[in-house]
């Protein structure tokens, strides 16, 4: 017994004498581990007689506690000890900025489309949709399409294998009823305003954003792109309405009120009479930038989309008395306004992916458009 007190004391000055976690965890290897002395006098009582383990027992057990005890006490001690040294050793300024953590963009297109939305809000048009999945009928037919139209040829228009289910398509168009049509990726959003006259009626007054598809790609056209179109079907419509209305979202889009429009005589088979929209522009620095008159010095036309009166057979076909209504429609590429309005090049790096290209020209979700702090608000 007098040996394995002097050992405990021993084993108590080295726990106490630690500076460090390795010193510690030497000295309890020493007396609790495997091998260790306390361990050992452990063991040792299976040889001893019932009355000598008896008397033995006790005092180890004891001994063993009173190091494991100590062990604990000093371990928390040290490490208490290196956490105050870290703690004085390292200080945060509270006064710096938090550091910058990754954090995603809208992309241009969602952002134009925001603005599209805000902007016709403002004007009293409503926000339409429609599957882009069509039916011929509704893409081609009743937009006064015929069957030798060129958009409806294969190199244009990407078609499915499965045909339209028969069916009256209009209560106006006896000629649609029961017959089936082909399936396609919609050309353009047109369909939308159809399935709205149908759906709803006159009055009419929407805009029709969304992807389209059309068989042709380079550096200012892609396969799928997007478009976004408009009608108002309403009572004595005429052309000074169309261009108004124009004027007033090229202005507010643009945010610039030298915005000068040219209509220009056109053909488009689902309005009559029709007329390309044109806009004046000018270089500056190598990049379009809208506003001003084409004809003054400096200054050039440049085509941003079509428009006209709703030629009167598309009214038939969507179960609108023409006699009774008018109206006007346009269609206008969203991806395109957005190039001349956030200086973009190609049309192609919309669809890209470039994490560097959406960090540069992306929009921060907590910038909405709004009409009085402006449609354009950069990040």
């Amino acid at each position: 017994m007098t040996d394995l007190t002097s050992r405990k004391d021993e084993a108590l000055r080295q726990i106490d004498a630690a500076t460090a976690l390795a010193e510690l965890d030497a000295a309890r290897v020493a007396a609790l581990g495997k091998k260790g002395w306390v361990s050992l006098a452990l063991k040792s009582l299976g040889a001893m007689s019932p009355d000598e383990r008896q008397a033995a027992a006790p005092a180890i057990q004891a001994v063993r506690a009173e190091i494991a005890d100590a062990i604990a006490a000093k371990k928390d001690a040290l490490e208490a000890a290196a956490l105050e040294a870290q703690l004085a050793g390292e200080t945060v300024d509270l006064t710096l900025p938090a550091p910058e953590t990754p954090r995603g963009s809208i992309h241009p297109v969602s952002q134009v489309m925001d603005e599209l939305a805000e902007i016709f809000a403002d004007l009293g048009f409503a926000v339409a949709t429609g599957p882009e999945i069509e039916d011929d009928w509704h893409n081609f037919t009743a937009l006064n399409m015929d069957e030798s139209h060129p958009a409806r040829a294969m190199h244009d228009t990407f078609y499915f294998p499965d045909a339209a289910p028969a069916g009256k398509h209009s209560a106006a168009s006896s000629e649609a009823a029961g017959q089936t049509g082909r399936m396609l990726l919609r050309t353009h959003t047109s369909p939308v305003q159809i399935r709205s006259m149908l759906e709803q009626g006159a009055p009419l007054r929407l805009i029709a954003p969304g992807r389209v598809y059309r068989s042709d790609s380079d550096a200012t056209h892609t396969p799928m792109f997007h478009q976004v179109e408009g009608l108002v079907i309403d009572r004595d419509i005429h052309l000074g309405h169309l261009k108004w209305t124009l004027e007033t979202f090229f202005k507010a889009f643009f945010e610039r009120e030298d915005i000068v429009l040219r209509l220009r005589p056109s053909y488009f088979p689902f309005t009559e009479p029709s007329v390309e929209v044109d806009v004046g522009y000018s270089n500056e620095g190598g990049r379009r930038v809208v506003g001003g008159h084409g004809d003054d010095e400096g200054h050039d036309w440049m085509e941003l989309g079509g428009s006209g009166m709703v030629n009167p057979r598309v009214l038939e076909f969507a179960g609108i008395d023409p006699g009774q209504w008018q109206g006007f429609a346009f269609g206008l590429g969203i991806d395109r306004i957005a190039m001349l309005k956030y200086g973009m090049n190609d049309l192609r790096a919309f669809f890209d992916g470039d994490p560097r290209w959406l960090k540069h020209y992306g929009f921060s979700p907590f910038d909405q458009p709004t009409l009085s702090a402006g449609v354009g608000v950069r990040p």
